[in-house]
């Protein structure tokens, strides 16, 4: 399936072709089965694979994610799949204390090849138990790679990567991006994992993003440029590891930074970005960074509120332009 799809048949292309490919692989999760997932992902998937290897769960997170961390330890490749990011954090022992530290505490003796597929952000009107974006409380712990594949050729090609890697990986996909189109070319090699990717190239200001704020920033980009500044957008693709030479080399070329995250300000990964910028990069900056993230609220329900809350076009906007006023 190449040419135009959404991100939904991306994902499901990459699930199905995985499973083609070999058969340890299998998906288990809260209705991935008859209902066909909860973004309709693995729909059709029970039909052709059966109940063996598209396996329906009980609500139990942590009891779903223990079972896959155990099969991968037996050597199959699980897809373990969490509905939201909220509901991880039941299974928050099992990622965080087991399938973290498995191959240092075993003197590398023991590896974990697990994938764990979640949707995350707000935008939905699915409340505060469903809409936060917690990718970066992740991105914070050794032994765990970190994806957020925002096109459609990502969310095909992060699925093959991360089934290779011998180690846990959790891909983030933006739960407003299923329905999002875009070229899909499975010839064309994947850019590896830790890479980020320069979408616009800019001389005037560095916008550093992920996941769906990669199109907002792509748009206020746009809006920029009618004005005279020219805006490079990089999209981080992995939280950890993340790209740093990307990143700086970034710095270099613009001497202004803003970054967009949709993530709450404190302890987030827009502050683990500035603090590598300022380890690696102060001297080449004209002006301080800047960013633009989610307000620090539980997220509405309301929608004008939801949108409130969120990174957006105007804000994006809004803060370039008065980091370019800067001196």
């Amino acid at each position: 399936m190449s040419g135009t799809i959404t991100y939904r048949e991306a994902v499901r292309a990459a699930i199905q072709e995985a499973m083609q490919n070999d058969e340890r692989v299998f998906l288990m999760g809260e209705d991935v089965g008859r209902y066909g997932g909860s973004y309709a992902v693995s729909k059709g998937l029970l039909e052709q694979f059966g109940g063996e290897r598209i396996i329906d769960t009980p609500l139990s997170e942590s009891g779903f994610t223990g079972a896959g961390i155990g099969a991968a330890l037996n050597g199959m490749r699980p897809i373990v799949e969490i509905m939201t990011v909220n509901f991880s954090l039941l299974a928050l022992d099992q990622i965080v204390n087991t399938a973290a530290t498995m191959r240092y505490m075993s003197g590398g003796q023991f590896n974990v090849p697990l994938v764990i597929r979640m949707a995350t952000g707000g935008g939905n009107q699915l409340g505060s138990q469903h809409s936060h974006s917690m990718e970066g409380w992740y991105a914070h712990v050794p032994g765990l790679k970190i994806l957020t594949p925002a096109t459609v050729q990502d969310a095909y090609d992060m699925l093959h990567l991360a089934l290779k890697d011998p180690d846990p990986v959790l891909i983030f996909e933006h739960a407003l991006l299923y329905n999002s189109k875009g070229e899909l070319d499975k010839q064309a090699v994947p850019i590896a994992i830790g890479k980020a990717s320069v979408h616009r190239q800019g001389k005037d200001i560095s916008i550093i993003t992920y996941g769906i704020s990669l199109f907002k920033s792509l748009e206020a980009a746009e809006i920029l440029s009618k004005e005279g500044i020219e805006a490079e957008v990089i999209d981080l693709r992995s939280l950890r590891p993340l790209d740093d030479e990307t990143i700086m080399a970034s710095v270099s070329k613009t001497h202004r930074v803003l970054i967009v995250d949709e993530g709450w300000k404190s302890g987030s990964v827009s502050a683990e970005i500035m603090a590598r910028i300022n380890e690696q990069a102060f001297y080449e900056l004209d002006a301080p960074m800047q960013r633009v993230c989610s307000i620090e609220v539980p997220f509405p329900y309301a929608r004008h509120l939801e949108q409130a809350a969120l990174p957006q076009v105007d804000k994006i906007v809004t803060a370039a332009q008065k980091l370019m006023e800067e001196l």
